[in-house]
């Protein structure tokens, strides 16, 4: 099952040799890893669009964090971490959106196994007491997020519903964003100040940001992700740090790349396009 990847080859060929080249004159970045379902199969017709990521390379990606010296962090760390400016450590952060049971089931004991931790982004409304699904999949029960909170493993917001924020009223995205907090916490017993925004991000949509912001702060938020690419730097908007996807497409030569900032370039051509897509360029 051969694919074209154009991104792959223009990564791992050209881009990251030569971001290892300049990475001592570079300000220092911390990547954050976008993980969705850890299960085999494939739901995407391209690996560039693939949530899933299979069990063993998965398994094969945390041992090569392991390995390899990184520590795995929360948001509050890493992004602590950037503005001392601190070089020593080799840090990661490894998200999970939606709140699929077989975080439960496969990733954590994986993620235990190579001593690394996460943070997990639920949907409070298909977070239940009993067994619910989100796109055809199972999602964890509160009682299985609170055995994992009481290991070590973060949860923050990933709204109520998982809507297209953008097109709601700002009535709407109070209750996605305040009621999905509030149920959070009041399940799992703690505080949750990181959220996850949902679908690709507007981020030419300068207004929109700006007024979702003012919602997260009044909310208590202290940090966020997005699905804008790329690797986190201490002048990225802390409720709206880049992420890099990771699938079961990802081999290690661009599993590494991507942990690099070889992968960062694809977020100029993307925002290129939004760009000419609204007539901003």
């Amino acid at each position: 099952m051969f694919k074209i990847r154009l991104d792959r080859a223009l990564t791992v060929g050209l881009v990251h040799p030569v971001v290892r080249l300049l990475n001592g004159h570079r300000r220092r970045r911390v990547p954050i890893l976008m993980y969705h379902g850890i299960r085999d199969g494939t739901s995407a017709r391209h690996p560039y669009y693939e949530t899933n990521t299979s069990p063993k390379v998965f398994a094969l990606q945390m041992k090569y964090l392991r390995d390899n010296g990184y520590q795995a962090v929360d948001l509050e760390h890493a992004m602590l971490s950037l503005e001392r400016e601190e070089k020593r450590q080799r840090l990661v952060v490894i998200t999970f959106d939606d709140g699929y049971r077989d975080f439960y089931t496969t990733a954590y004991p994986i993620l235990k196994e190579n001593d690394l931790s996460a943070t997990v982004f639920l949907i409070a409304h298909s977070t239940a007491d009993q067994r619910s699904r989100f796109n055809g999949n199972e999602c964890m029960t509160w009682a299985e997020v609170r055995e994992l909170h009481s290991n070590a493993i973060q949860f923050g917001s990933h709204t109520l519903n998982h809507p297209k924020l953008k097109l709601l009223k700002a009535a709407e995205i109070d209750e996605e964003v305040g009621r999905s907090k509030c149920t959070i916490e009041d399940k799992i017993g703690g505080s949750v100040t990181s959220f996850s925004y949902p679908y690709a991000f507007p981020e030419t949509d300068k207004v929109f940001i700006c007024n979702l912001k003012d919602t997260l702060e009044r909310y208590a938020y202290k940090n966020g992700v997005s699905t804008v690419i790329g690797t986190a730097g201490s002048n990225d908007d802390r409720f709206f740090l880049p992420r890099l996807p990771v699938n079961s497409w990802d081999d290690l030569r661009l599993f590494r790349a991507k942990l690099e900032g070889g992968y960062d370039w694809v977020h100029s051509v993307q925002r290129g396009k939004k760009l000419v897509k609204t007539g901003i360029a």
